[in-house]
């Protein structure tokens, strides 16, 4: 008997389904631009929407495991359908195909930098991708949200975790504190009913800063060296792009002063402007250092963890569902995910609406999204061919 909740490994058609994972995320990995929020929509809806291989309470549990452990959100995703779709092998096809695309075209362009010293112009095509990928994102929360919000409790911290973190709140802290709020405040509701003024969520303070490192000489680069540092980096890592650019800047500029700073920004420009994970910055930086073996190995460093993650902590997601403490920690995982999520949307809302134009192409792609049934990677490409047809015309 099937719990509720579980992700089912397909016992038949194992083949079938295993070409289903392949073709789905070498499709996403080519076309989800614009982060982890963006991913996660377009993923929502593919695998609930469209090909319904997830109810959104199975998608939302994903997601909510997602966000408990390092690493790069939306790969972690795409690693937990993969395996909830066709087992272990869907698992490994899912990772290695949503991030094999971007790596191709990063090394492209890291040759392209190496080679010439610059990057080719981008900004054309990222003025109509950024409010297509916002109106996918909108489109994504409003769904998520309808089972995610399950009564005025997870409305509550929800809303709190989206002005915490606007605020400045550390990610991790506002995650795990509401998955333990609501947990307590779901099974201990009699005895807790008087205490509920004084329950606060304990995230003072934003991210704490890399301790600066200075007065060290460059230390001789080594490959093995290097993909340790990104070995390190994709264990431990929660949070955002900008997180990861703090934590390669105190390695690999101010520690092994292997980068300047430039080359660092522009790495992680890279990873910010291609398909796919971000995490593939580690693909040029490692194409810098080391040529092609310093970007495999860079690459290989920084996902590896998050395959090891997920194939350890999957098959519990269903046993979590079953216990009302797990299953409430859970709820309010899902739920303070959703709100994490709402505030980069609101990060990448301000750099995508620069003028009247991109908020009309906002309204038409809005439109589409929730009027169509129209796959979004068609939108993201038409928006891409607008931005580029309205750079070369200017």
């Amino acid at each position: 008997m099937q719990v509720p909740g579980a992700q089912a490994i397909p016992q038949e058609g194992g083949r079938k389904n295993l070409v289903e994972v392949v073709r789905l995320f070498l499709k996403l990995g080519t076309t989800a631009f614009g982060g982890p929020a963006a991913h996660i929509a377009m993923m929502e809806e593919e695998v609930v929407r469209r090909l319904r291989w997830l109810d959104r309470q199975q998608f939302l549990d994903l997601l909510g495991a997602t966000y408990l452990i390092p690493g790069p959100n939306s790969t972690e995703m795409a690693i937990h359908i993969g395996y909830a779709r066709a087992g272990w092998r869907g698992l490994i096809a899912a990772g290695v195909c949503f991030i094999l695309p971007a790596t191709v075209i990063v090394l492209a362009l890291a040759w392209v930098y190496v080679r010439y010293g610059t990057l080719p112009e981008v900004g054309g095509f990222l003025y109509g991708v950024k409010p297509v990928i916002l109106a996918i994102i909108l489109q994504a929360l409003w769904g998520l949200s309808r089972t995610a919000v399950k009564g005025p409790l997870l409305a509550g911290v929800g809303l709190a975790v989206l002005a915490l973190s606007l605020a400045g709140a550390n990610e991790v802290l506002l995650l795990f504190s509401a998955a333990l709020l609501v947990m307590l405040l779901t099974n201990l509701r009699e005895r807790l009913h008087t205490a509920l003024p004084f329950l606060v969520l304990p995230v003072t303070g934003g991210k704490a800063a890399p301790a600066t490192l200075g007065g060290f000489a460059a230390t001789p680069f080594a490959l093995p060296t290097l993909f340790l540092v990104f070995l390190k980096v994709g264990s431990i890592l929660f949070g955002s792009g900008y997180v990861l650019l703090a934590f390669l800047h105190a390695d690999l500029v101010v520690r092994l002063r292997w980068l300047t700073d430039r080359q660092l920004l522009d790495a992680i420009a890279v990873g910010q402007v291609t398909p796919g994970p971000v995490f593939t910055t580690a693909t040029f930086v490692g194409y810098l250092l080391g040529g092609w073996w310093g970007a495999v190995l860079a690459t290989v460093g920084i996902f590896l963890p998050s395959f090891v993650f997920v194939a350890a902590t999957h098959p519990f997601i269903p046993r979590l569902r079953r216990s009302p403490w797990a299953s409430g920690f859970l709820d309010g995982a899902n739920v303070a995910s959703l709100g994490l999520m709402a505030a980069v949307t609101w990060q990448i809302a301000r750099a995508a609406l620069v003028d009247e134009v991109t908020v009309l192409l906002l309204l038409v792609a809005a439109v589409v999204v929730f009027r169509t049934k129209l796959n979004s990677a068609w939108l993201v490409l038409g928006g891409g061919a607008f931005g580029l047809l309205r750079w070369i015309l200017r």
